[in-house]
This record gives C-alpha cells, sequence and structure tokens, in this order.
C-alpha cells in the first residue's frame, strides 16, 4: 500500500499536488487547520491546530472520516508499519499575509517542522518540501534564510530521502493578489514562451506538483536532494 501524506493542501502548488497524489497512491492524509470542500473515496482529511499535530489522536480522526470503517485497512496499514509512506509540504505564506516577521516564521518553519516529525513518527521514509528558489539559513533575506533554516532542520530529521526543491516564480491561480509577483510575472512570462533560462524563468504550479510526485516515486540512491527550478521544468514533462 501507498499513502501519501500532505500539507499545505490549500495552497496553490498544494491543490496541484493533491490531484497528482490521488492518481498515483492507494490513499493520501491532507492535514490542516481546516477540512477543503473535496471529496475523494481514497482521501482522508484531518483537522486540527498543525502547531500541536504530534498530539494528535490521529486513528479517532481517520475514524472520525469513516464512518462506515471504509479506512480501516488504511488505519491496520499504518499500525503495523507495513505501507510505503511519502510526505509532502508546500505549507508557506509571506510576511504581508502572516502579519508579521514571528509569525511568518511560525508558518514557514515550526508548522512545517512539526508536521515532517509527526509523518517520520507515523512511518514516512521520504519527505519532499516546496521550499525556494533562493533559500540559503545566512541570506539577509528574512524570507530566504527562513527557508534555508527549514531545509537544515529537516535535514537534522535523518529521512531515508529528502527532497527540496527549490521553484523560481510560481505561475497559477492564486487565491490572494500580489503585485509584486504579478509584475514579475508580467516582465518574465515570455522566458517561459521563449524557453530561456530554466532556472531563473516562472514556472507553473502543476510542474512543481508533478516533478514532486516523479520524484517520490523515483528510485533514489542519495539521501538528500536539492531541486532547482530548471530540474523541476524537465521532470514535469
Amino acid at each position: 500500500m501507498k499513502i501519501a501524506l500532505i500539507s499545505g493542501t490549500s495552497g496553490m502548488v498544494g491543490m496541484q499536488l493533491l490531484h497528482q497524489l490521488l492518481s498515483n497512491y492507494d490513499y493520501v492524509i491532507s492535514v490542516g487547520r481546516r477540512k477543503l470542500a473535496i471529496k475523494h473515496q481514497n482521501l482522508v482529511q484531518l483537522e486540527g491546530d498543525l502547531a500541536k499535530i504530534n498530539t494528535w489522536d490521529w486513528e479517532h480522526l481517520i475514524g472520525a472520516d469513516s464512518l462506515g470503517g471504509e479506512f480501516n485497512a488504511l488505519k491496520e496499514s499504518i499500525l503495523e508499519k507495513n505501507a510505503e509512506m511519502h510526505a509532502f509540504s508546500s505549507l508557506g505564506t509571506t510576511i504581508k499575509q502572516a502579519g508579521s516577521k514571528e509569525r511568518f516564521f511560525q508558518i514557514d518553519h515550526d508548522l512545517v517542522i512539526e508536521f515532517a516529525k509527526w509523518a517520520k513518527a507515523l512511518g514516512a521514509s521520504r519527505f519532499l518540501y516546496v521550499s525556494s528558489s533562493g533559500a540559503d539559513a545566512n541570506s539577509s533575506i528574512f524570507y530566504s534564510q527562513t527557508k534555508g533554516k527549514t531545509e537544515n532542520d529537516l535535514k537534522d530529521l535523518g529521512f531515508e530521502y529528502l527532497g527540496l526543491f527549490r521553484p523560481f516564480l510560481l505561475l497559477g491561480n492564486r487565491s490572494e493578489f500580489r503585485l509584486g509577483e504579478q509584475i514579475a510575472t508580467i516582465v518574465m512570462k515570455p522566458l517561459v514562451w521563449l524557453k530561456l533560462f530554466k532556472n531563473i524563468r516562472p514556472i507553473y504550479d502543476y510542474q512543481v506538483a508533478k516533478g514532486m510526485v516523479k520524484t517520490a516515486l523515483a528510485s533514489k540512491n542519495e539521501s538528500v536532494e536539492i531541486i532547482s527550478s530548471g530540474q523541476l521544468q524537465d521532470l514535469s514533462k
């Protein structure tokens, strides 16, 4: 049995990821503050405070989502540790949305790490994380610094495989308006049409999602891998 865990499902990449995961895994467990208005026979949605995810009674929550017992096989597989389990995180926000640097760090770092710890304890062998093209723990830019610190702390958790995906400017349907990104998209979108400078041209959300799932399902020798925006575009072909 192949099981996928995902956080950040409601985001731009997260929604595309969910679509890809439902096509490639036997079950998908999505975690978040609230359930999405999506129904699928192989989708389990767990809701709660992500900061306290490691105290969740996941067995009860899965049971509550399957009153007819349709997810009993899923629970047994997790408990018996006989499933192939991969975790995906596209959780993230902006400082403007978060309201402060402190809150931004809590979301983009702390919640990602808590989810990763929970996923590993549940039995996930692979963790795939949507980072940023400028991720660097020593960066003077707080956003890039946070992404870099998150990457470093994920490395310390000891997954059999850790994929750090660093897309450049994302294209897709966002739920909120970001002026800076809109301007950058208009200026740089010709690079997409002309297929120039793969690592510094915009990339579509579905390309990121497809590349992540393809990577998760492939045989891997390395324990930690950084996947650039250009590599993601190649993977999504």
